[in-house]
This record gives structure tokens, sequence and C-alpha cells, in this order.
């Protein structure tokens, strides 16, 4: 049975994530973990995507048929894969890598990445950029950090450098959904050629799908052949 709190429990669990698991132990619970990142338990309660879902974003719908975000207006990129939904106890460790400097699920994610891209072919590994100003106030970048793990582990070359992001606009999450899509307008920029290539594009989360959208348009305008978008943990519009 799983001793994760209930969600009117998130504010402790935050502290505690925050302040860092012990060596050994699970990071949701703090159980004893010697060997992973989680325990059983805290494992078992992570929430798995459904498998009805349109593969184009990974938004959920009733066969897996086209959503209506998609019907109105078609993302950029070809394909998204996402471990999770992104809600709780998924969001926490999100939450921990990003705001608590918690590397060791950067390295986690990687591998359950790994496990559902299997031998899938890409060519490169693109992580979704930080402005430099938002990149000095974190100190790393975490889709940079899973990135460069999953290439390791699927023995696919990562690309730090080459796309670039120009604007610093305010964080999606601050905004209302239907403004996210001018907000990322023009953010990125990409100096180098990727004519024919097949582009795995990481992020930790998608919530509108916007960013990559806006991302993967500015790959293919530098020739890439393909785009799948790769997070983490997706939010469903229900």
């Amino acid at each position: 049975m799983s001793i994760l709190p209930q969600p009117d429990g998130l504010k402790r669990l935050g502290r505690k994530i925050l302040d860092s698991a012990l060596p050994g132990s699970c990071l949701l619970c703090t159980a004893d973990s010697p060997s992973a990142l989680l325990c059983p338990a805290c494992s078992s309660d992570l929430p798995l995507l459904a498998g009805t879902v349109w593969p184009v974003c990974a938004d959920q719908t009733t066969h897996g048929e086209r959503c209506g975000a998609c019907l109105q207006s078609p993302p950029h990129f070809d394909r998204s894969i996402a471990l999770y939904r992104y809600e709780f106890p998924a969001d926490r460790m999100i939450h921990a890598l990003k705001y608590g400097h918690q590397l060791a699920v950067a390295a986690w994610s990687a591998a359950r990445l790994a496990e559902r891209i299997g031998d899938q072919p890409y060519d490169l590994i693109v992580p979704l950029p930080l402005h430099p100003e938002r990149l000095r106030q974190r100190g790393f970048n975490q889709s940079a950090e899973i990135a460069g793990r999953l290439g390791r582990l699927l023995n696919i070359p990562v690309d730090r450098c080459h796309v670039v992001r120009i604007r610093a606009t305010p964080p999606q999450a601050d905004l209302p959904h239907k403004a996210r899509h001018k907000n990322v307008r023009g953010a990125f920029e990409c100096r180098t050629d990727f004519s024919g290539q097949h582009l795995l594009l990481i992020d930790d989360v998608m919530t509108t799908g916007a960013t990559a959208s806006e991302c993967a348009q500015v790959l293919k305008l530098h020739g890439a052949a393909s785009v799948t978008s790769a997070v983490i943990a997706r939010a469903l519009k229900h």
C-alpha cells in the first residue's frame, strides 16, 4: 500500500522534495529504496497516460481520434510521446527537478523515455532551449539534462547548441491557454541545417503544445523531415 500523501498534503510533500530525499530513500515518500529513485508503491501511483490518446499531441480522446485543438490548429510536430498525466504525484517529481535541482529525476525520466522509444529511428535529439536569462536564474536546463542522458542511453547524438531561445517570454503556466501560442511566437532561432533529419524534441511537460509546436516549426523551416515531441508528462485539456 502506498504511503503517498493525498493532494491536500502537497505542501508538506513539496517541502520534503525540495529538502532532498536522503540517499537510498524514495524521492516521494522517503521509504527505503536503495536501488531506485522511487519505491515500488510510489512508482505504481504514477498516473500513466491512457492508451486512447491522439498520437500527434498525446491528448486523451474517446477512441484515440484527432482532438479538437489539432483540428482547429494542427501543431508543427508530427507525433508526441508522453509517459504520464501531469497530475499528482508525477507533477511533484517534475517540480523536484525544475525547482529542487533533483537531477536524479532527469536520469530516471530519460530511462523511462528510452524504454518507450526503444529502437525507433531518430537522427538527433534536441532539448527545448531556455532563454539565457532563465538559464542563469535556474542554473540548468531540465530539458537538456533529460536529453543528454537519453542520448547516451539510445546512442543518439544531442544538439544543445544550434537551437536557441531569443525572446525572454513570460512563463506559459502564468498565461491563459489562448494566449500561449502568441506568447512563444518568434521565440526560437535555428543556426544550422537539419535537412532530411528526424528529430526528437525533448521537454519536461506539454500543456497546450504551443511551445513545442513553435520550436518544431523553426526546425522544419531549417529542413527537418519530422519532429517528435517527447515529454515526461502531458497536461490533459479536460
